[in-house]
């Protein structure tokens, strides 16, 4: 078991915000992929994923990119998770946050405005936060297994957390205000 951290440095703080950055886009990338492949022509920015016409080509085209985002999201945390249970790679835990984080950010944000897994749960009839819970609780559990192995402190989870959400947010109103299209 490694010794409780609870040091952050600017190395630290740029990897944070690397991996909020680069698992936001492999998670919007992973929508715009599906999109594509099922032939309708999408664009992709920051934050969102649409289809260029407005609409889908097939009604489940819908539901099937949106499961793509979270699918993908899902797997990088079983990845990292894995990874962080053999190997002692502290440095890849804001990996395994920000998926958490994100996730956590879309089903709040499925309370005014549904999001990916609230409208695949909703579409299968299994009431619209079954499936974002079960989500949820599937990355915190991993989240906490890694923070219990690593013996981080909360101080250290704190300061994690504050940055997914300062970096998070970076990308969120940097998409809003300047709709930042990456593939179009």
């Amino acid at each position: 078991m490694s010794q409780p951290v609870n040091k952050i440095d600017l190395s630290y703080i740029l990897l944070a915000a690397f991996a909020v950055l680069s698992s936001w886009l492999l998670h919007e990338f992973a929508h715009y992929v599906v999109g594509t492949i099922l032939g309708n022509k999408m664009v992709m920015s920051l934050n969102t994923v649409y289809p260029v016409s407005g609409h889908y080509l097939h009604d489940s085209d819908h539901l099937r990119v949106s499961a793509a985002g979270p699918v993908i999201t899902m797997l990088e945390a079983v990845v990292i998770f894995l990874v962080m249970r053999k190997r002692n790679k502290i440095h890849l835990y804001p990996f395994l946050f920000v998926c958490f984080y994100m996730r956590l950010l879309a089903m709040i944000i499925s309370l005014t405005n549904i999001n990916d897994e609230a409208r695949i749960s909703k579409a299968l009839g299994i009431g619209t936060f079954n499936l974002p819970l079960l989500v949820n609780g599937v990355l915190l559990y991993l989240l906490w297994k890694i923070s219990k192995q690593y013996a981080f402190s909360t101080k250290f989870n704190l300061l994690n957390l504050l940055l997914i959400v300062f970096f998070s947010s970076i990308i969120i109103l940097a998409d809003q205000f300047f709709l930042v299209v990456i593939i179009n």
